[in-house]
């Protein structure tokens, strides 16, 4: 028996990577399938030569896109084509934050904006630097792309983000061999066509990193109401200062998120999108 990583799946054929750096092609045991419960991109499992024996049990479980076990996800948002959108971000931060996963912020196609429009955004995001690392670059230039090379080592880390922000090109970036396929921006939709196929681990710099499919649109049917103001991490910072214990943040009075969104210390983007995804949740029926 052999201990791996599966970092490929497809058309129920996983392909896993063991201790030593070998791939072995292996389908899963049929019990799996009594259990309703099928081993994923990024589970640790051991193996014989003929299945997958066992699945450990998960450090976290992503859905869309699925994959286990991440140590760290790269939020990846274009700067332009398409535009850099605050709410997509902070969605994607709820998603990342409540799986207890290390977001990374990294703003591509820096090479599309004027100075001007760089400095702007830069300055808006000044207030997520608080709390997360925001990375600029250019994967068509190659500009500042050598800033991410540190980050992998050792670590399980996924690309995400909208349609079109180019998370293939950046990995092709990084690392050349992977000739991943781009995809061209649609101008009449303003959105790029979904290029990759599959979740796939790829060999990086030292770790293991995922390319997964883009997407312009997040559901948050696993989290619970009660984390949302958890998972925005800079409001829970605040909410020991609140007169509530379970304070929202939206109805309560003496708030402290509220008064420092009055003092001008919190985005008021990044607070009428807290509000919209709260209520969003608040207000979903139950998916079965």
């Amino acid at each position: 028996m052999k201990d791996g990583r599966i970092i490929k799946l497809i058309g129920g054929l996983y392909t896993v990577l063991d201790k030593a750096g070998h791939t072995h092609e292996r389908k899963a045991r049929g019990k799996f399938r009594h259990i309703n419960e099928s081993p994923k991109v990024g589970d640790l499992v051991t193996f014989d030569d003929d299945l997958i024996q066992t699945v450990e049990e998960r450090r976290n479980n992503l859905h869309r896109p699925p994959i286990a076990n991440v140590d760290q996800a790269l939020l990846i948002n274009s700067a332009k084509q398409p535009d850099f959108s605050f709410m997509l971000l902070d969605r994607f931060l709820m998603l990342i934050e409540n799986e207890d996963i290390k977001p990374i912020i990294v703003v591509t196609k820096i090479d599309l904006m004027s100075d001007d429009e760089l400095n702007e955004l830069k300055e808006q995001l000044k207030y997520y630097e608080q709390f997360y690392q925001v990375l600029y670059l250019s994967p068509k230039t190659g500009e500042h792309v050598e800033e991410l090379n540190h980050l992998f080592e050792d670590k399980v880390s996924v690309f995400a983000g909208q349609t079109g922000a180019g998370k293939s090109s950046l990995l092709n970036a990084l690392h050349p061999d992977f000739d991943l396929e781009t995809g061209e921006i649609s101008k009449a939709l303003g959105r790029g066509r979904h290029t990759t196929r599959h979740v796939e681990l790829h060999q990086l710099l030292g770790g293991l990193v995922a390319d997964t499919p883009g997407f312009s649109r997040l559901d948050f049917y696993d989290i619970d109401i009660d984390n949302v103001p958890i998972n925005f991490v800079d409001f829970f910072e605040l909410s020991h200062q609140c007169k509530f214990r379970a304070c929202t943040h939206i109805n309560e009075p003496k708030c402290k998120v509220k008064e420092e969104l009055a003092n001008g210390n919190i985005l008021q983007s990044r607070y009428d999108n807290y509000v919209m995804i709260h209520d969003e949740i608040k207000t979903q029926k139950p998916k079965y």
